[in-house]
């Protein structure tokens, strides 16, 4: 890897993006900062793995580069948790070059993955396609879903029923968002666990059963006859469609 930072970028769609740094050496941090500052970016920056999940969520970060050797939680961790509650775009930057770890990254839900040492050059233009592909699928996305009383706000992370607030746990607010962005599409318990939980858990279905129990009991959905969460039994869930 040369220390030296790279031009600035000419593609408006990555211009003030945040995006956060984590990895526990200095000197990687202060290169990767003057290089993204240098293209426009707004940097904020962590050394720790609980430090990382903590930022990613207060500061409301557009994307991670992500070390996955840190001194307190492992990378892989830190993607499995971030993965509970944020669809932010991962890029990973390790000196861990063999594929089971690559595979383990890019299923835990990494968007990309760079091993040490790299270009800069190719780091920047994977963080545009980053970007680029993120904010395609938020324009793409209709972030509000209305059904009777009830509102989900995707863009805000707000869910309403008959105007009062609901508060949902992330792991329930998990499963909603997925439910939310498909409507009238079966989810399969795998998919809910993969994404709510992370992939070391998708025999975990009794997890999800509780989790929706909870859920439906704030919307209050009947389990019986439910109006918003219907079951497919063995399968999955599917969120009514919007009326």
């Amino acid at each position: 890897m040369t220390l030296t930072a790279a031009r600035p970028a000419a593609e408006a769609t990555a211009a003030l993006a945040k995006i956060l740094i984590v990895d526990d050496e200095p000197q990687i941090r202060r290169f990767l900062r003057i290089s993204l500052t240098a293209n426009n970016y707004e940097v904020v920056e962590a050394g720790r793995g609980e430090e990382a999940i903590n930022r990613t969520a207060l500061d409301k970060v557009d994307l991670v580069i992500l070390d996955l050797g840190l001194p307190d939680i492992d990378g892989q961790r830190v993607i499995e948790q971030i993965r509970e509650w944020s669809s932010v775009p991962i890029i990973v930057l390790s000196v861990r070059a063999g594929d089971t770890e690559k595979v383990r990254a890019l299923d835990g839900g990494a968007e990309d993955y760079l091993t040490k040492p790299f270009s800069i050059a190719e780091l920047m233009a994977r963080v545009r396609a980053a970007l680029r592909k993120r904010a395609a699928e938020d324009v793409a996305r209709d972030p509000v879903f209305t059904h009777g009383a009830l509102i989900v706000d995707l863009g805000k992370r707000r869910v309403t029923i008959d105007g009062a607030e609901v508060r949902l746990s992330r792991k329930e607010y998990g499963i909603l968002r997925l439910l939310a962005a498909n409507p009238g599409r079966v989810l399969t318990h795998q998919q809910l666990l993969r994404e709510v939980w992370g992939p070391g858990h998708l025999e975990d279905t009794h997890y999800l059963r509780i989790h929706v129990a909870h859920l439906r009991q704030k919307l209050g959905d009947n389990p019986s006859h439910p109006r918003y969460i219907l079951t497919e039994p063995g399968i999955g869930y599917r969120l009514a469609e919007e009326g």
